[in-house]
């Protein structure tokens, strides 16, 4: 079959987004040249276009392929529209490897602080969908809180008309979702029970993402100085994560309460858009951000919890990755003493761009803010329950920048896999081995820390305990054994908790708790108990990180809670 020109094109295009000599720039504003008066016939060829301008916007080659492909990412939502207007199947901008085009619409079930977000945000541009998938029982149960008498239909009658009771009390279908929203904000509860309520209701949402600057084809800023590509791209065999990790340490600059809402309104935008929500880049303090500019046109940026949003034991970051104003990635990490635990993952577009040493830009930022040693990263990131992750090899990627198995099964499998390679460097490792190795957490220790220590911990297994002797002590009743072990951590310390604020008492019972299960607490030094009572406080202070910091100060803690969290419970019959 004959190679449409418009194909040839875009390949030839594909491949200028990696070459950067003189020559492949001036090919690339030729082919930007052509393409920009070109009519796309389809949808894929479109996409394909799509994401090609938004890897040369993030890496350009210079000033003339920046300014072509801002200008042809401005009016993309036209071209869209003129595929609609044929009667293109508009499906099939919907998977997440493309999603978020402008001129696109997309609809999904969001968490309550991102659906109170976006209806403020775009009002005119979101709305519910009614597909008949609504839980009655749970409607039934929550509506009636700010519609009245609703009780006399939806408790006693059948084929209850759910969106016409919605549209009249909230003046009409495209006012319904933020009526509702709004109304459950009026309600006399805190975020995380209005939350609770609004998820249970399951809505499925629809936003139209039209012209708007949070669709991914315009969610990029102007910066003042551009980076421009005329070298070869950073290989991942270039980047010595050893070198990169013992280098000075990158200068973290704290925003501005202003500056810091104005990043979590964007990396709220560039998450919805991908359909991805994480717990950090939903609820993200803007109190805390800070920003490091590492070079090659990176600025990274990383934020913590709010207080009353925060995990009972663990420090929890977020973050992301700006090239040249444009977003690239997303970053979580949650940490305890030295050891963290790392998600960190490159959007689809821009997985051919310098990853590996961007990932090191990252891990340098988070060691300096976290107080790091030893990093760890998540068996997902790796390909458990992801086969994107097994399809791309992305165990062989951590590997060859130093990581290693914790579990002594799988670091013999990688040795046997390693000396296969080595013996034919034609071998792939097959999917089903991939499987295996991405089973466990693997690990880079930094010069100084403690090899193997946190290879069996999990944060899970302290949990686990703590509700084990809840069930043989206290017969499952969780308040009598928060009271019983609060008055006696209380004792233990020498604390009155009435000068301690609610969200600081908080945190004193889940401590309580844990430190229930350290049988020789009594025996502690006072100045150790001292460092107690500020760890507990300072993990409902303003800066988590504060509270990082004091736990690295307290070696005896760390021993107690890494055999707490190093063995698992029997499972149960």
């Amino acid at each position: 079959m004959a190679v449409r020109p418009l194909d040839r094109r875009l390949t030839e295009l594909e491949r200028c987004r990696y070459r950067f000599s003189p020559q492949d720039a001036a090919r690339s504003v030729k082919l930007l040249s052509i393409l920009e008066s070109q009519r796309f016939p389809d949808i894929p060829s479109l996409i394909r276009f799509h994401e090609a301008l938004l890897f040369l916007r993030a890496f350009p080659h210079n000033v003339s392929v920046l300014r072509r492909s801002e200008r042809l990412l401005e009016n993309f939502s036209q071209r869209v529209e003129e595929l609609r207007q044929t009667g293109a199947d508009m499906e099939q901008f919907d998977p997440l490897e493309v999603s978020g085009i402008a001129g696109t619409t997309m609809e999904d079930t969001l968490s309550f602080d991102v659906v109170r977000w976006l209806v403020h945000w775009i009002p005119q541009n979101v709305e519910i969908v009614w597909d008949g998938d609504a839980d009655e029982r749970t409607l039934a149960a929550v509506w009636p809180r700010f519609i009245p008498l609703l009780e006399e239909d939806a408790f006693v009658e059948a084929g209850v008309p759910w969106q016409r009771w919605l549209e009249t009390a909230s003046s009409g279908r495209t006012k319904s979702l933020k009526w509702l929203i709004d109304r459950l904000e009026e309600l006399p509860l805190s975020d995380p029970e209005k939350a609770q309520l609004y998820d249970s209701l399951r809505v499925t949402v629809r936003w139209n993402l039209d012209k708007l600057h949070l669709s991914r084809t315009r969610n990029w800023k102007r910066v003042p100085k551009t980076f421009y590509h005329r070298q070869p791209l950073i290989s991942r065999r270039e980047v010595s994560l050893r070198q990169q990790l013992t280098q000075s340490p990158p200068a973290l600059k704290r925003l501005s309460r202003s500056q810091g809402e104005a990043v979590m309104n964007l990396i709220r935008e560039v998450m919805l858009v991908r359909y991805r929500e994480l717990y950090g880049t939903s609820l993200g303090d803007p109190r805390s951000m800070v920003r490091a500019d590492v070079g090659r046109g990176i600025s990274i940026f990383l934020w913590n919890l709010p207080p009353e949003r925060r995990l009972p034991l663990r420090a929890y970051v977020a973050g992301f990755s700006l090239k040249n104003g444009v977003p690239i990635n997303y970053i979580e990490a949650i940490g305890l003493f030295e050891w963290m635990e790392v998600g960190f993952n490159t959007f689809y577009t821009f997985r051919g761009g310098e990853v590996a040493w961007i990932y090191a830009q990252a891990l340098r930022c988070l060691c300096q803010l976290m107080g790091t040693t030893c990093i760890s990263m998540y068996p997902y990131q790796l390909g458990h329950g992801n086969e994107e992750a097994i399809e791309s090899g992305a165990f062989w990627f951590y590997r060859k920048l130093g990581f290693r198995p914790g579990r002594a099964d799988l670091r013999s499998l990688v040795e046997r896999e390693e000396q296969r390679i080595a013996r034919d460097p034609q071998y792939r490792t097959p999917a089903r081995i991939l499987r295996r190795l991405a089973e466990g957490y693997v690990f880079y220790e930094l010069s100084g820390s403690e090899t193997g220590a946190w290879d069996t911990f999990s944060a899970r297994n302290i949990g686990l305990k703590v509700n084990q002797r809840m069930a043989q002590e206290f017969q499952g009743n969780s308040q009598r054994f928060r009271t019983a072990a609060s008055n006696s951590l209380a004792r233990i310390l020498g604390l009155r908790l009435t000068a301690w604020r609610p969200r600081e008492r908080a945190s004193f019972e889940d401590f309580a708790l844990v430190f229930s299960l350290i049988p020789d607490l009594s025996t502690w030094s006072s100045r150790e108990k001292q460092a107690l009572r500020q760890i507990i406080r300072a993990k409902a202070a303003p800066d988590e990180m504060k509270y990082l910091r004091l736990l690295q100060r307290l070696p005896k803690l760390r021993e107690a809670m890494l055999r707490l969290g190093s063995s698992c419970l029997p499972s149960m019959a």
